[in-house]
């Protein structure tokens, strides 16, 4: 596998490059740090996987750039990595057709969840993609609150397994879930085989997208 890494800060092409090393020890990760760099690299090696791209490069526009790149290159999977965190921009980026977007910001156990579920042929949508909480109140309880109010209510989940969801949502495994909620990891793995049979998916990638279409889809496709 072979995967190109756009960013213009050294240290986040550092701790990227580390995280898949984890996920692909034998993928061949090559670097840009501007968006002529990324074209060049790409025209260079047309048989690039996955391309990892930041918004903020400093000479082109990083929205553009994606569009440019799924239009000439519709077979290279990408996912943009990103500051900018607002909702507009993430939806504009599924819309354009990235594979995934992860804030710079998202622990390492998150992105490596999340780039593992993209590698499998899926796609990440963050959080911030299916609820934008309001200023000041972005605590856990209150994620877990608004997930409860948008989901159908005939979906037969227990206050536990919303807690679950919630945190599957954030791309968490079921290790750090179990820490988070003070849980053994077995009683984990139970709620998500309930969420999965609840949501009808067989895996973590569907049960985001389903989620999403039952929360969010006629703000998402407006």
């Amino acid at each position: 596998m072979k995967i190109l890494l756009s960013d213009d800060h050294g240290l986040i092409r550092e701790a990227v490059r580390s995280v898949l090393q984890e996920l692909v020890p034998d993928a061949s990760v090559l670097e840009a740090s501007d968006g002529r760099g990324t074209v060049e690299r790409i025209e260079q090696n047309p048989d690039i996987d996955l391309v990892l791209l930041d918004l903020n490069l400093p000479d082109r526009d990083g929205l553009a750039l994606l569009g440019e790149l799924r239009t000439r290159h519709p077979a290279m999977s990408v996912v943009v990595l990103s500051a900018f965190q607002d909702q507009p921009t993430i939806r504009q980026v599924l819309r354009l057709g990235a594979l995934g977007f992860i804030p710079k910001n998202t622990d390492r156990d998150v992105m490596i969840n999340a780039l593992r579920l993209v590698l499998a042929g899926g796609i990440y949508i963050p959080r911030e993609a299916l609820d934008q909480p309001a200023a000041g109140a972005a605590s856990n309880g209150k994620a877990q609150a608004d997930l409860r109010r948008r989901l159908p209510p005939g979906l037969a989940l227990t206050d536990r397994q919303i807690d679950v969801l919630t945190l599957v949502m954030e791309g968490k495994s079921n290790k750090a879930i179990s820490r988070q909620l003070d849980v053994a990891e077995h009683t984990v793995k139970n709620h998500v085989t309930a969420i999965f049979r609840a949501l009808n998916v067989t895996n973590r990638t569907e049960a985001v997208i389903a989620v999403g279409k039952l929360t969010r889809e006629p703000r998402l496709t407006s």
